[in-house]
């Protein structure tokens, strides 16, 4: 730990208990990913967030944390400095006085504050910072638990990428890994990653896809696992509203009719092309990025219809089929009007 940070500053261990004041409940702002996390004033005034290693918390994660130490980027939270102490293991950042996104998306109160232009540049602050993440930085980086709650705000609603306790190196760009152990949140794992635990850059951007569908609708992504449900109610009435012209029923009733329609169509779009099943069919964060910073984005650019649920699928009378590239298995899902719906899963390629 002492070699990953090095060149930051070494903090002594009474230097973070007088700053939180002895590790005060009072003081607590959150949990990241292997521990708790306390706000501290340093003694010249500085506010600071200070990440505390539960006593159980995996090596794995402190050290996925400790490859900040190698990241500098104005959307990707800044580790300022570090704290061994017996078995105590304690991370110090940039404290973000904004704090979550998830704060003001979930607080009826707070949630005015993020008007459009504000929650526009939300999305294009995060694009950045994955890019540099995915293409910039010294490796290539798959967060696996990117959400409004890991999105923090600075005193300018700057968004910054925060808690890399579950992140993974690649070796390429183009890499595929494969995990026992799938962390994250439902509702915003890629459908390859939360039941294969198979990870890369593209589970990333299905992430990023759900999050922006939340940030313009203000809603929660619910998958419905008795359903067979892959990408969740989310994606999948935004694909229904994208695709009949009637994206102003999607955006988040605390905007009111004051946001930019172009800009809501393109973001949608956007999002859905990043959101599908399948990871061959999602665009780079490269190619994201342009699409946002473009005015039109080419008609071929169009999202692929979720798959349909099992039983009482909204799509009557039709079949609907998702190959899976990565893992060689075809799904074929029959609906009909009678009550009983029939999936079939040819594998080309059994797995070992």
């Amino acid at each position: 730990m002492e070699e990953a940070c090095a060149g930051f500053t070494r903090f002594d261990f009474c230097q973070i208990l007088d700053a939180t004041e002895n590790f005060s409940e009072k003081m607590i702002i959150g949990w990241g990913g292997f521990g708790r996390v306390y706000k501290g004033q340093l003694p010249g005034g500085l506010n600071v967030a200070i990440k505390r290693a539960d006593e159980h918390a995996a090596m794995v994660e402190v050290n996925s944390e400790l490859q900040l130490a190698k990241l500098q980027h104005a959307n990707v939270i800044r580790l300022l400095g570090w704290c061994i102490h017996g078995k105590e293991r304690i991370l110090v950042y940039e404290f973000m006085q904004n704090g979550s996104l998830d704060r003001y998306l979930c607080d009826r109160r707070k949630g005015p504050l993020l008007h459009w232009s504000r929650r526009f540049k939300i999305i294009t602050g995060l694009t950045e910072g994955i890019v540099y993440l995915h293409k910039h930085s010294m490796f290539w980086l798959v967060h696996r638990d990117l959400k409004p709650h890991n999105v923090l705000l600075d005193c300018n609603m700057i968004p910054k990428i925060a808690d890399f306790g579950s992140a993974r190196a690649l070796s390429s760009d183009v890499a595929e890994e494969r995990t026992s152990r799938v962390v994250g949140t439902s509702g915003y794992k890629a459908p390859e990653y939360a039941s294969r635990g198979v990870y890369s850059l593209k589970t990333y951007v299905f992430s990023f896809g759900v999050l922006v569908l939340v940030i313009i609708s203000g809603r929660k992504n619910t998958i419905l696992d008795k359903r067979g449900d892959t990408v969740g109610d989310l994606v999948r009435d935004a694909w229904r509203t994208w695709k009949d012209q009637r994206l102003h029923e999607l955006v988040d009733p605390l905007l009111g009719e004051r946001y930019e329609a172009a800009e809501i169509t393109r973001c949608a779009q956007v999002a859905l092309l990043c959101s599908q099943e399948d990871p061959a069919d999602r665009p780079t964060m490269t190619d994201v990025a342009a699409m946002l910073n473009s005015e039109n984005i080419s008609s071929p650019m169009e999202p692929k219809q979720p798959a349909a649920l099992i039983h009482g699928c909204a799509d009557i009378d039709t079949t609907s089929t998702y190959v899976g590239r990565s893992s060689r298995t075809i799904d074929i899902m029959i609906t009909s009007s009678a009550p009983v719906s029939t999936t079939v899963r040819i594998i080309l390629d059994p797995e070992v």
